[in-house]
């Protein structure tokens, strides 16, 4: 019997190139939201608009950090699942959710205590402040139930197919990450 690592091909899978296309599209769209922030932020003369408060850094940015630091295990992850090591993959694919799901808990709490202070229909910085954020927070929600996946995934074992899930989902979550980290810097520094 051969192991995942001696049947896997030396070029991409497919589901990974998929994964990587729907990630670049995304990152679009993050673009586009940024430019928005920006742009907005060119033609006011105070900001945040209409007297509202500006985000004390710290919090947001040590849990971007922490969000970020998941990349680490997911590659970990991943690495182990390329080796064939289906508990190796396991574990640190756990902590990654773990972690990524307790940054999610905190970030669904200050949205709505946010939400609570000022809303979106108040001016153009409440608006694309809660577009950022509720986009961002989506795809977080959405990793967390690929990580979740890959998870249940592996208690049946490493397979090609699963192989190809696990990779595909350590790269959704290394960009995920990257634009987390880019939205809490833009929010709170700008």
């Amino acid at each position: 019997m051969t192991s995942v690592a001696q049947t896997t091909p030396r070029s991409r899978p497919n589901g990974w190139w998929g994964m990587l296309i729907f990630v670049a599209a995304e990152a679009t769209l993050f673009g586009c939201l940024l430019g928005s922030w920006f742009y907005l932020r060119l033609l006011s003369v105070h900001w945040p608009q209409g007297g509202i408060e500006p985000k004390d850094p710290a919090v947001p940015l040590v849990l971007a950090a922490v969000l970020a630091s998941t990349s680490f295990f997911m590659q970990a992850a991943s690495s182990a699942g390329v080796r064939g090591r289906t508990v190796a993959a396991f574990a640190p694919l756990l902590l990654a959710l773990v972690v990524q799901a307790g940054y999610f808990a905190y970030a669904v709490y200050d949205f709505r205590a946010d939400l609570a202070t000022f809303s979106p229909q108040d001016n153009g910085y409440a608006s694309i402040y809660y577009m950022l954020l509720g986009a961002d927070h989506v795809h977080v929600a959405l990793g967390l139930l690929l990580s979740g996946w890959m998870l249940l995934r592996l208690l049946g074992g490493l397979t090609p197919y699963r192989l190809t899930g696990l990779r595909a989902t350590t790269l959704y979550w290394h960009v995920v990450n990257a634009i987390t980290v880019v939205v809490m810097v833009t929010v709170v520094t700008t």
